[in-house]
């Protein structure tokens, strides 16, 4: 009987232990449950804070109907009476352009969508002198889906105001091919690094009259320099190399190599694009600057958005 109890010690003992190892898996399992939950829920916060914010911008757009049509006005008149203007001021023989209209009409199409990148920090200006801001900081989401909401209801916007405008392409020779699904894709892109840039001015800037300020400082200045005027090749000393620095630049390279038809340049041919000693950079090449510019952009405004609010 004393060799059956003293038997039975160990087996009772491998029993116990295998029990609790059995409840530290089981609790193990249980935690790494709670957790993943937790991280699932936390994702699904933050897209759902994206999809609200990407739609308040949206609506915004869509209720603004007088700031649509002067998206659409204000890029027709530059091309209309800037490019008319310039055709007929200067001789056809002394020329360099056979249509002006046609070489700036990529330029418009980045003005159509530079007014969003305005409107979507102007957003975030007045949404901190409301008190809303302050309000949209406490929900329980994490800081970088709330700028990245903003930004891509701003690119939506922005889309939104190129459209029409692209539309009216034929006025100077651009033919209506599925290559302009190939433009929509770059201008939504070229929205966002727009919009991301007037965010980050946005972040930094205090009050509105320093934002509208450093906008309007910024925004035009980067337009002309871009190979939106003249071309982006051949030009002397320091403008040459402040308009191969201007990321713009490729952007407008990249729409006017892209859109369809041999006389959308308004040379009678391709202008002539961006180069690095003899270099010309690929359009695949120049939509990743663009996409560069967009991320580097967002980030910093996302780091400088969770230090200063």
């Amino acid at each position: 009987m004393t060799d059956l109890r003293t038997s039975a010690l160990p087996q009772d003992a491998d029993a116990d232990e295998a029990a609790e190892a059995t409840k530290a898996a089981e609790a193990t399992r249980a935690a790494e449950a709670a957790d993943s939950g937790a991280r699932r829920g936390r994702v699904a916060a933050d897209l759902r804070a994206v999809r609200v914010l990407w739609q308040r911008e949206v609506i915004r757009f869509a209720r603004n109907r007088l700031r649509i049509a002067m998206s659409v006005i204000m890029p027709m008149m530059f091309l209309l009476v800037f490019g008319t203007g310039l055709n007929a001021a200067v001789p056809a023989e002394q020329a360099a352009f056979r249509d002006f209209r046609a070489f700036f009409f990529p330029g418009v199409l980045l003005m159509a969508v530079q007014a969003p990148a305005m409107a979507a920090g102007a957003s975030i200006v007045w949404d901190r002198q409301a008190g809303f801001l302050r309000q949209l900081l406490v929900a329980p989401v994490s800081r970088p889906p709330l700028l990245t909401g903003i930004c891509l209801g701003g690119a939506t916007a922005g889309l939104g105001y190129a459209v029409p405008v692209l539309c009216l392409g034929g006025l100077v020779g651009v033919p209506y091919r599925p290559e302009l699904l190939l433009v929509l894709l770059e201008l939504a892109l070229i929205a966002f690094a727009f919009t991301s840039l007037g965010v980050l001015v946005a972040v930094c800037a205090g009050r509105p009259e320093t934002f509208q300020i450093v906008m309007g400082l910024c925004m035009m200045p980067l337009l002309f320099l871009s190979g939106a005027v003249f071309p982006a090749s051949g030009l002397p000393g320091w403008l040459g190399t402040v308009v191969r620095v201007n990321p713009l630049t490729y952007a407008v390279d990249a729409l006017r190599r892209t859109l369809p038809g041999q006389g959308v340049s308004g040379l009678g041919g391709r202008a002539a694009g961006p180069e690095w000693w003899g270099w010309t950079p690929p359009v695949v090449a120049e939509i990743g600057c663009v996409a560069v510019l967009a991320v580097a952009a967002l980030s910093v405004a996302t780091y400088r958005f969770s230090r200063g609010e």
